[in-house]
């Protein structure tokens, strides 16, 4: 395509195309701002943007910046003199830029690093037109205009990078019109030098000592101020051609620094003419340099330098010193380097990059001549390396040189030949699916390492707990717990233990086996992080001792062992306080206190889960930030990402929106906080991976740690995926003695690991909360976390990131959306809603109503505190969406290509953008592709594109002009193997989908691999394995939407698409991907339609004479009360609506019905609800199989032990099934191989039935993997994905030969449960799934396989105070626990009961004493049940909740079981449960042993 100035050949590849109209700007919401331009480069390309900056053509060397914050410092460095500067990182302006006229005490601009902008032009891949920081008096676009200097945003910074890598710095020109045109310019080919250096002699800190010349040949004005303010030593600046040797000034000097500078070093003569002099001298001086300073002592010692192929220029380069083999991340700008080959003999190489190994300093054999080409004292950038000035100015000072020598302890490294790994057991708020990816790259590096490893984790969903040839040479299943982990180390006999990969669980197991001197007597050495230090992370005083010895502070703080002591800390700091548990987890037993009352509160709660508790001064409305940092044993110490939370301080981080990299931080900012992490991990002592949070002051520099967790955590997954650096698997070579320069880097495979990635992408994490399955509990988000789940969006505009995450969280939204979300409680102010302080998990959509509704930025800041930079983006996105609502139809977006393409940078979905113009998804993308309107698929490498990089981790963005990865040919001959699979995976976890989907999502990548199938998983999870992009071929870290997975399967030209291992998500879009020509693989789509549609599958159970619960779907009240009559109560309602956040019930009554009915407006044509039977006392059966053209190959029936009513996600699950008849099993094997066939299954499927006495009846059945695969898959030793997948690539299987017959042991699955931290939830069981994860262990028997299971959740043996209460409402429930009770007794429990349960124990010779049942929350009777719970007297409460519906046992047994959780006492709500368990501490009390079971 002819570019703008007409040349011949010239193309344009801006993601603009070049048959796209931009001649003519348009200022609507929907175009892009500024006026047209073009950078042309001298290879005869171009690239199309638009102008944000002077109205001027300009000349220069195209040159690339990969740093990610700085860019005031890097407009006003003069070694950029002359150069057309591209920033890599994609978003640019967002924290505006300072003022100009603030000079500091010594005449300079504070905030500058010289007088003037040096570069020539800017170009930007986004430009933020809205700006937001406290220091900011301008945008850059003015600052820029002002200078004189042009800029274009718009252009595909990657790809514009990638070919100055490839074809080495090019000369370019920025034109806005064609009448503009101008010749290229080499700057190198003049004295740049000449046009940077000072023109006169300037003294700074005059009278301090020593006296410092300082040669200007474009010196930083940072070197001046940390000479003078850090170095107190008087610095006499002069110019570059100042002649030494005759001395003119006759300055007195006792030292010699050369300065940065642009360009060529050879045109430099005149300084090299006066270095020389200094070299010779017969009582030489010392000379210190630093960049050109470097080049330029070479070449004046005899040496050569030459011009690099593109420079390096950033913020993070490795660079090792040669004297120790420490590295060190430095920042750079030059485009010249030193030829080591050529120096002479008394020069030696200084400094190494670990990159490219070329040479990063040289220095004297003997004589005191030293230099650097790397900024020690960076602005912007690190300062890692300022011990350089302190080591040249003790020089001048005569001080004798610190020795510096290599640490011994490197060489004195422990051998491991069998390692320990603790896991973190099932999933819960707070320690979810991350720990599964962290334990399973650990796993990955001790085998790499040759080491046999060990795990102990009870979560059998876990990918980490699969036999695999990476994985765990043995597995224990068993409670995390000191006792069970000292009984595998005793027969284990490990060599080491790592306790760092499991969570807050893995630690406190760790500390307490330390601390017990157990460790230490079976000789296992901790890996890694060693406890004394995890402690003092752990413990506040300790902590805040630690960092008073570094001058660090912490949020004021004092813990306390008592309530007394809580209330006078609170007192002393004043409130309002937050108060939090020591050890624990997620913010687990915190919470902001007003005053006395509500401290005492939160104090009795929190004391339950830790001993100690910490009370915090209130910073809520600071910004938090956080640093993922990585140390090695050579104190090698990197920062790998660091993140900026949307929301303000007052939210735990888990429920907040995290972005990285940081966004509205200053270099100073982001640098100081980034310094002080890297101080107080050393300081601390930390080997391997951690985690540092901060509190920043939103208006100035001040700032306070909050905490540090020494260990894996939720943020290191999400570092770990937002830059693609593998930090568990880094950690856990760490914690083996290697250091950080000898591993590789694992995306470019050539560079080194010792390196801080740059990002050139934004990365956005979103929490899913499940808070609407829950009656009663609070929804506004505070210091505990609520979320189950999370997503993570990679784009190139924050617009584009916030979006994707919303589609994510949640299938339903098309995007961001305020008006038209259904998401805000209309009930309640909008503003009450935004306030902080009031921010519930539709806060976001709250705002968005808001700039709906018109309201300002500044008005929406004053009641949230969300920085404005963040709020304009979203206001963005509400002016966009309104003024394509005004259009009100598709031709007239379509009909300027350039609207539809703005909308589509900013992350508007094809959905989106039809439900604005009134048209359907489908004709938007049609249109849209007409227009040649196309996403691009860009790479995540850990280095934004400065080095090539063969990586598969992919992400999909409409910035872009080109894509990364080749897609498939013009013609398409390939088979299915080369093809290859794209598996669809789980998205979000959430209560009822969590980390068995990714178990199964990765079983069948795998098995994909393989069979030789190329493998494409498409996800956004970052907390799964899938998505550990060494899983798998290719990873796009997508959406699973429509849209996305049609634009990745025709781009990949993949043969086919499985949706049947990821859970509901993928499931649901079978049909609109078979719609738009996908290949569903395995079974048919419409088939899967059967079987989700109730009355088409309905249909097909009564022709095959399958029975079923009698269903109807209703209209009206009427209608459901007269269906419910007719089969007669108890009934299933599942209305199609919610109702108050609870989607299904069991109705016993017709009052029941109608006040559950009655919570909606009405029940109507568009709200009908289904009415079930529901049968009591009847068993559920779950049905596990892989099918093959209909016919079941594999199967598995396991059995709940809860009768039916409560959801298969909460029930206890026992493999091989135990008490059904024999009858029963037939029927449910005949049933399933009717239903394989009639849905002609190819895949993996589940069938839940019901049976009571023999009658076996469907209840559902869904043409997927269920929640349960890798429970009976690793239970039976059989994998039944992977026989599903190559079952559904078309391939012949042999069944595995599954015998019951031949297992000795028994299974069983149990649930976790999260209502510690879901305050005002009701902990019991129902139709509605309420688990967060699940456990299971292996037994002898049944019983002892559930007890240890019950032990893996958590659940804590009533033996404190052997008292145990019993509640039970129902009186043929009273009766089946009548012997469980006399076992109870019998061990020597003391039994409590309410009145009536006590009353009817009593009368059958059990001795049980009667307490009051509560009558509300603060019925704090003296001997009462509620005052006994909370007083700790009471180890366990059984309360059996169904059965009843009398007002006051509803009210009564909701305040026991939730002051149950509340206050530690260990809660049983299901009468089959309780039974199981006094049996099962029967047996275990006669049998007193445990035995090991493992999965080999």
């Amino acid at each position: 395509t002819p570019a703008g100035n007409g040349k011949k050949g010239t193309r344009a590849i801006s993601p603009i195309p070049g048959s796209m109209d931009i001649s003519s700007n348009d200022d609507s919401v929907l175009s892009f701002k500024g006026p047209p331009g073009t950078l042309f480069l001298d290879d005869n390309t171009s690239f199309k943007g638009f102008s944000f900056g002077a109205d001027k053509p300009m000349a220069g060397e195209v040159v690339f910046n990969t740093g990610m914050v700085g860019y005031p410092e890097a407009l006003t460095d003069p070694s950029y003199r002359g150069q057309i500067l591209v920033l890599t990182f994609p978003l640019v302006g967002n924290y505006g830029v300072p003022d100009d006229t603030i000079i500091d005490k010594h005449g300079l601009p504070e905030y500058f690093e010289s007088n003037e902008v040096h570069i020539s032009g800017l170009i930007v891949s986004s430009y933020c037109f809205e700006h937001s920081h406290w220091t900011a008096t301008r945008s850059l676009s003015n600052w820029l205009k002002k200078a004189g200097v042009p800029a274009l945003y718009g252009i595909d910074t990657r790809c514009l990078t990638k070919k100055i890598r490839e074809t080495g710095a090019l000369l370019g020109k920025i034109e806005l019109s064609p009448t503009s045109s101008i010749p290229f310019d080499d700057p190198n080919k003049r004295n740049l030098v000449a046009e940077v250096s000072t023109k006169e002699i300037k003294v700074y800190g005059e009278g301090q000592s020593p006296k410092i010349l300082a040669y200007d040949c474009g010196m930083k004005y940072n070197i001046i101020r940390y000479f003078i303010n850090d170095h107190k030593v008087q610095l006499t600046v002069v110019p570059f051609d100042y002649d030494l040797e005759s001395n003119p000034s006759n300055i007195e000097w006792d030292g010699l620094f050369l300065s940065n500078g642009p360009g060529d070093p050879t045109m430099c003569s005149k300084t090299m003419k006066s270095i020389k002099y200094a070299l010779n001298l017969a009582n030489p001086k010392p000379i210190f340099g630093i960049c050109l300073g470097n080049q330029l002592l070479a070449l004046s010692a005899g040496a050569k330098t030459y011009k690099m192929k593109y420079g390096n220029r950033g913020m993070n380069q490795p660079c090792i010193d040669l004297r120790t083999a420490r590295c060190y991340i430095t920042p750079q700008n030059h485009g010249f380097a030193v030829d080591t080959d050529t120096l002479p003999s008394n020069f030696k190489p200084f400094f190494l990059n670990a990159n490219d190994l070329t040479n990063e300093g040289v220095i004297h054999t003997h004589k005191p001549f030293f230099s650097v080409q790397f900024h020690p004292e960076a602005s912007g950038g690190p300062m890692d390396t300022a011990f350089l000035f302190d080591k040249f100015i003790a020089t001048v000072r005569g001080e004798a040189e610190n020795l510096t020598l290599l640490d011994p302890m490197q060489y004195d490294k422990n051998v491991y030949k069998k390692v320990l790994l603790i896991g973190s057991g099932g999933l819960s708020i707070g320690q979810a699916g991350e720990f599964d990816y962290s334990g399973s790259q650990c796993i990955k590096a001790l085998k790499e390492e040759g080491i046999e490893t060990v795990l102990i984790n009870p979560n059998i969903a876990t990918v980490q707990t699969s036999p695999s040839a990476t994985g765990a040479d043995r597995v224990y299943f068993l409670p995390i717990r000191a006792p069970q982990v000292l009984d595998v180390i005793k027969k284990e006999k490990p060599d080491g233990i790592i306790v760092s990969m499991g969570g807050q669980t893995a630690l406190n197991v760790g500390i307490e086996l330390f601390n017990s001197g157990v460790l230490k007597e079976h000789n296992v050495k901790v890996l890694g992080t060693q406890i004394p230090v995890i402690e003092a992370t752990e413990d506040r005083e300790i902590f805040a001792e630690k960092l008073k010895e570094i001058d660090e502070t912490i949020a004021l703080s004092y813990s306390a062992m008592n309530v007394d002591e809580a209330v006078q800390a609170a007192n002393k700091i004043g409130y309002p306080v937050l108060v939090r548990a020591a050890f624990a987890l997620g913010g687990l037993g915190s919470g902001f206190a007003a005053d006395d009352k509500e401290l005492v509160a939160l104090a009795q709660k929190a004391f339950v889960t830790s001993d100690q508790i910490l009370i915090d001064q209130d910073l809520r409305g600071w910004k938090e930030v956080e640093y993922e940092v990585v140390r090695d044993c050579r104190d090698n110490c990197i920062t790998v990402c660091n993140m900026e939370n949307f929301d303000p301080l007052g939210i735990h981080t888990g429920d907040s929106i995290v972005v990285a990299p940081s966004q509205t931080l200053s270099n100073a900012e982001y640098f100081m906080l980034r310094r002080t992490a890297i101080k107080v991990v050393r300081h601390l002592g930390i080997v391997g991976e951690c985690n540092i949070q901060y509190a920043l002051n939103p208006n100035s520099m001040q700032y306070c740690i909050i905490e540090v967790n020494a260990r894996l955590s939720r943020s290191s997954a999400l570092a770990s995926k937002a830059t693609g650096y593998p930090l568990a698997y880094v950690a856990t070579k760490l914690s083996l003695g290697k250091d950080l320069v000898s591993i590789r880097n694992s995306v470019t495979k050539n560079t080194t690991a010792c390196f801080e990635p740059s990002l050139d992408y934004c990365v956005l994490k979103m929490p899913r909360w499940d808070l609407k399955k829950f009656n009663r509990v609070g929804k506004v988000l505070g210091s505990s976390m609520l979320s189950v789940g999370e997503v993570m969006a990679i784009g190139r505009t924050f617009e584009e990131v916030i979006q994707k995450a919303c589609r994510m969280v949640n299938q339903s939204l098309p995007g961001l959306e305020g008006e038209g979300s259904n998401l805000v409680d209309e009930d309640i102010p909008l503003e009450e809603q935004m306030k902080i302080g009031k921010a519930t998990d539709t806060r976001l959509f709250a705002v968005q109503t808001a700039f709906d509704r018109g309201y300002t930025v500044d008005k929406v800041y004053n009641l949230t505190k969300i920085d404005k930079w963040f709020l304009s983006k979203l206001k963005n996105i509400a002016d966009m969406k309104k003024a394509a609502q005004s259009l009100n139809d598709l031709s007239a977006l379509t009909s300027k290509p350039s609207s539809i393409r703005a909308m589509k940078v900013n992350g508007f979905s094809d959905r989106q953008i039809a439900t604005y113009v009134g048209s359907d998804e489908i004709s938007v993308r049609q249109a849209r592709i007409a227009l040649d309107i196309k996403p691009c698929v860009k790479q995540i490498d850990t280095l934004a594109a400065e080095f090539p990089a063969q990586t598969n981790y992919l992400y999909v963005t409409y910035s872009g002009s080109e894509n990364d990865v080749d897609g498939a040919p013009a013609v398409d001959n390939r088979d299915l193997k080369t093809k290859g699979a794209m598996v669809l995976g789980c998205g979000a976890y959430c209560i009822g989908s969590s980390v068995e989907f990714d178990w199964c999502a990765v079983s069948a990548v795998r098995q994909l691999r393989k069979d030789g199938y190329k493998a494409i998983v498409v996800n956004y999870n970052p907390e799964t394995v899938s998505t550990d992009y060494d899983e798998s071929d290719r990873l796009y870290f997508e959406e699973l939407s429509l849209e996305r997975v049609l634009d990745i399967y025709q781009m990949e030209g993949a043969g086919g698409v499985i949706v049947s291992v990821g859970g509901q998500i993928p499931n649901n879009l079978s049909t609109p991907l078979a719609t738009n020509g996908v290949n569903i693989m395995g079974t048919a789509a419409r088939d899967i339609d059967r079987a989700e549609d109730r009355e088409v599958f309905s249909g097909m159970l009564d022709k095959l004479n399958i029975d079923q619960p009698k269903w109807s779907v209703l209209s009206t009240m009427n209608e459901a009360m007269d269906f419910a009559k007719k089969v007669g109560f108890p009934v299933l309602v599942r209305p199609s609506f919610v109702l108050s956040g609870a989607a299904m019930r069991v109705c016993i009554n017709e009052t029941q019905l109608e006040n559950f009915l009655g919570q909606a407006a009405a029940v109507a044509g568009d709200k009908p609800v289904v009415v079930t039977k529901f049968i009591l006392n009847a068993k559920e059966i779950e049905f596990d199989g892989v099918a093959a053209d209909g016919l079941i190959q594999n199967y598995a029936i396991g059995e709940h032990l809860e009768n039916a009513g409560v959801h298969s996600g909460d029930a206890t699950v026992i493999l091989p099934a135990q008490k059904l008849y024999v009858k029963t099993i037939r029927h449910v094997k005949k049933y399933a191989a009717l239903i394989a066939k009639n849905l002609n299954i190819s895949g993996p499927f589940n069938i839940q039935f019901m049976a009571k006495g023999n009658e076996v009846q469907v209840i559902e059945c869904n043409l997927r993997a269920s929640r349960t695969f890798p429970f009976v898959s690793k239970t039976l030793n059989a994998n039944f994905i992977s026989l599903a997948t190559q079952i559904m690539c078309g391939m012949k299987v042999k069944p595995y030969r599954i015998s019951l017959l031949d297992i000795d042991y028994v299974c069983v699955k149990a649930p976790m449960f999260s209502f510690t931290r879901l305050r005002g939830a009701d902990p019991k069981l129902g139709v509605e799934m309420s688990s967060t994860g699940e456990v299971a262990c292996f037994g002898v028997n049944a019983h002892d396989a559930f007890l240890k299971s019950l032990l893996s959740t958590g659940f804590k043996l009533p033996s404190k105070t052997m008292n145990i209460l019993l509640s039970i409402a129902n009186e043929d429930f009273r009766k089946e626990f009548l012997e469980a009770a006399k076992i109870l007794q019998k061990l020597g429990y003391n039994l409590y009961g309410t009145p009536g349960t006590a009353q009817f124990y009593e009368s059958r010779g059990l001795k049980i004493v009667s307490v009051e049942k509560p009558s509300d929350e603060d019925d704090d009777q003296r001997a009462g049940a509620l005052k006994m719970i909370k007083d700790g007297e009471i180890d366990m409460t059984i309360n059996i909740p169904e059965g009843t519906d009398r007002k006051d046992e509803i009210t009564a047994g909701y305040i026991l079981r939730r002051a149950s959780v509340d206050f530690g006492s260990s809660l049983v709500t299901n009468i089959k449960c309780a039974v199981m368990l006094s049996e099962a501490l029967e047996l275990d009390a006669a049998e007193k042993k445990h035995v090991l079971n493992h999965i080999a």
